[in-house]
Parts: C-alpha cells; sequence; structure tokens
C-alpha cells in the first residue's frame, strides 16, 4: 500500500509517516517507480509509533520500545524502566504544573483588577528576589 493508505488506516499525517522513515523508525520498501510500499508490519509499526507518541514518549524511547516489542526474547523488565522513566518525568511535570497553577491563582485572586495601576502580578514578575 503507498503512504496515502498507510496515512488513513494508521491517521498519521504523510509527514510524519516520512519523518519516521527518515529518521530510521521504519523502512518501508519501494516499488518499481519510486514510491514507498507499505506492508501490513509496518501498519502495526506506524499504529505502535503513533500510540506510543500519544502517550508522550520520546522519539528515542519510540525506538527502543519498538525494538523491544519486535524483540520476542525481551524482558518485561527493560520495557518497564523505559515506562517508569517516563512515567516519572510526567508526575515531575505534573508537579511543576500544579505549582505554576497555584502561583498563579494566588496572583490573580490578590490582583484588584480595577482601575488602579499597583498590580501584583506585574510587581511579581518584575521582581529579582
Amino acid at each position: 500500500m503507498n503512504i496515502s493508505d498507510a496515512a488513513e488506516i494508521t491517521s498519521l499525517p504523510p509527514k510524519t509517516i516520512r519523518y519516521y522513515e527518515e529518521i530510521g523508525l521504519i523502512t518501508p520498501g519501494r516499488s518499481a517507480n519510486g514510491y514507498r510500499s507499505f506492508t501490513d508490519m509496518h501498519i502495526h509499526q506506524l499504529t505502535f509509533l503513533a500510540r506510543a507518541r500519544a502517550l508522550g514518549f520520546s522519539v528515542e524511547d519510540c525506538r527502543s520500545l519498538l525494538a523491544l516489542w519486535e524483540d520476542r526474547d525481551r524482558a518485561s523488565a527493560d520495557v518497564r524502566n523505559i515506562a517508569e522513566t517516563h512515567l516519572g518525568a510526567i508526575e515531575a511535570k505534573i508537579a511543576d504544573l500544579s505549582a505554576m497553577r497555584d502561583t498563579l491563582r494566588h496572583l490573580v485572586n490578590t490582583c484588584a483588577g480595577d482601575n488602579r495601576p499597583d498590580c501584583p502580578i506585574l510587581n511579581s514578575l518584575s521582581s529579582s528576589d
């Protein structure tokens, strides 16, 4: 099947599929006329990559996970280590976002929001503390 078919089946844009090929995540064949030719295995790989990326895994994590998925002698501990590392990064990001939300909520609540020029939001942003 061609790249348009692969894109439709996997819900990935053709540009993304070409990028995955460019960086070596997938290696579709080429037909006599030079067009990419995707097999069912490529569709499975692309679907796998789409799901992994939707969970926020980096391209390099996806490369590792795809290699582990294809390796029937893999240790599930290797997969779990990648996932746990990613989960830790997500939890750290959530903590950072929660702290930002709390700070911004406090600043918004302390701002009178009236016609006076004094504004704790601007004061906080300009403070060197």
